[in-house]
């Protein structure tokens, strides 16, 4: 009898598993990296080829030339497999962080020899911070370059992300990828909002402790790259560096008029404002872009 309860528990144990296997999801396959040289990060570890990716030439970005020279240059020894630090790319509004980060990676891909591995930019979204071990842990063992890419990023009270992103940036107990790079953007040079700050400061037993927190997270990145609002000559380099780019034929006097009131209406002066300025006046002009 006992014997017979033991087969038959073992049948429906055989019957358990195969069911389960049945159900389990299949395993994700290996993205394929030779797709596209930009890939759009989805949980849990799927990489989504950008096939067009939206950025502007790097000569067409005015004003911030120390910024861009330093980024390029850092962009450039990563490649190269030479040490380089993580950049933060802090500041104004509409002042071209994001475009610099999509330039650089297009600038230094130019300039690679044919046959050398490309450098892979893959973006990854505020909310999907967590998955970074993961994500770096696939790129460990790849051959390419991967320059992680992080827009807008900030973090709120009641966020708790921004402690394992610290981590993250250090590499943990494995040590960072020597060909993992991690570039973001944001508004605030801490990350932090003022109120998750103070809120830290009013629980922390030493109150010093909260700014500690704080900077923290910042010094984590080697690079600190400052943008801020330009100068009306610097606004109409802009304006006239697009206009040159698309080939659209205006009356400079007209341009400079209707520029200055289109930044005035806004209340605004930035690298932002000055393209959709370009994208108000080839509409009128019957002029595409792109």
């Amino acid at each position: 009898m006992t014997q017979d309860r033991d087969r038959e528990l073992a049948a429906v144990l055989e019957r358990i598993a195969a069911s389960l296997e049945r159900i389990a999801p299949a395993p994700l396959p290996a993205p394929d990296l030779e797709a596209a040289d930009c890939f759009v990060f989805e949980p849990p570890l799927r990489l989504v080829p950008v096939a067009r990716v939206n950025r502007v030439d790097i000569g067409l970005l005015k004003g911030i030339d120390r910024a861009r020279d330093i980024l390029v240059e850092n962009t450039e020894r990563f490649a190269a497999g030479l040490p380089a630090n993580n950049a933060l790319l802090w500041g104004a509004r509409g002042m071209g962080k994001s475009s610099l980060v999509k330039a650089a990676h297009a600038a230094v891909n130019a300039a690679r020899a044919p046959g050398e591995p490309r450098l892979k930019l893959v973006e990854i979204h505020r909310e999907d911070i967590e998955h970074l071990p993961a994500l770096m842990g696939l790129a460990r063992d790849s051959r390419h370059a991967f320059l992680l890419f992080c827009d807008d990023l900030s973090f709120d009270a009641g966020e708790a992300a921004y402690k394992s992103l610290k981590t993250v940036l250090e590499g943990g107990v494995e040590g960072r990828p020597t060909n993992v790079l991690f570039y973001a953007t944001s508004n605030r040079r801490h990350l932090l909002s003022r109120d998750m700050i103070e809120n830290e400061r009013d629980t922390a037993i030493n109150p010093s402790e909260a700014v500690e927190e704080k900077v923290s997270l910042s010094d984590r990145f080697g690079l600190w790259l400052g943008f801020h609002k330009c100068g009306q000559d610097e606004y109409l380099a802009m304006v006239f560096g697009y206009l040159d780019a698309y080939g659209i034929e205006a009356d400079p006097e007209e341009v400079r008029r209707d520029a200055l009131e289109w930044s005035t209406t806004r209340g605004s002066r930035s690298g932002r404002v000055a393209f959709q300025f370009i994208q108000d006046i080839a509409g009128r002009k019957g002029v595409r872009l792109g």
